[in-house]
């Protein structure tokens, strides 16, 4: 019996939705959560941030999480600020970010990422301790995963076999 690439779509289709709907978000997470406490300075914070090629920390105190620390906020609250190099993280963080259990699905992570209009969730047991953090990166490459080799090898514009340049941009 001959499979049409119609059927073929539609299973790839129905597999993905089943796997976003059906996965616990804490399979998704890649990496431990990087933690600062709020009384870190900010530069150290982004120094963080560089050293692990991340876009945020999660700021907590007493073990507890309290915020979270972004590019976006670095962007948005410190860069071109007198005095930004002595102010502490908790001056500029986001204060009781929205977070996830780890049960949580991840169609329901990437809802509240898109609704939201978040990069970053926490996700903290039933304590409040954040033990991971799921980025829209960590989601796209878990989507990703479902799609075969010869569709993500595709160039970037359809209409060029190679790319412009030595390094693709």
């Amino acid at each position: 019996m001959n499979v049409s690439e119609f059927e073929d779509a539609y299973d790839d289709i129905e597999r993905v939705r089943s796997a976003v709907l059906e996965t616990a978000i804490s399979e998704v997470m890649v990496r431990k959560p990087l933690l600062v406490d709020a009384d870190t300075s900010v530069v150290a914070a982004v120094n963080v941030m560089n050293e692990h090629h991340t876009g945020c920390v999660l700021v907590q105190e007493a073990g507890k999480l309290v915020g979270i620390f972004t590019e976006r906020d670095v962007l948005r609250r410190v860069i071109f600020r007198d005095g930004n190099r002595a102010w502490k993280v908790d001056a500029v963080m986001t204060r009781d970010p929205a977070t996830l259990p780890p049960t949580a699905s991840v169609a329901y992570a990437l809802n509240k990422m898109s609704v939201d209009g978040y990069r970053h969730i926490p996700i903290t047991d039933e304590f409040g301790k954040a033990i991971g953090v799921v980025s829209i990166k960590d989601i796209v490459e878990f989507v990703v995963e479902f799609f075969p080799a010869s569709v993500l090898n595709l160039p970037p514009d359809p209409d060029k076999e190679f790319p412009s340049t030595e390094d693709g941009a």
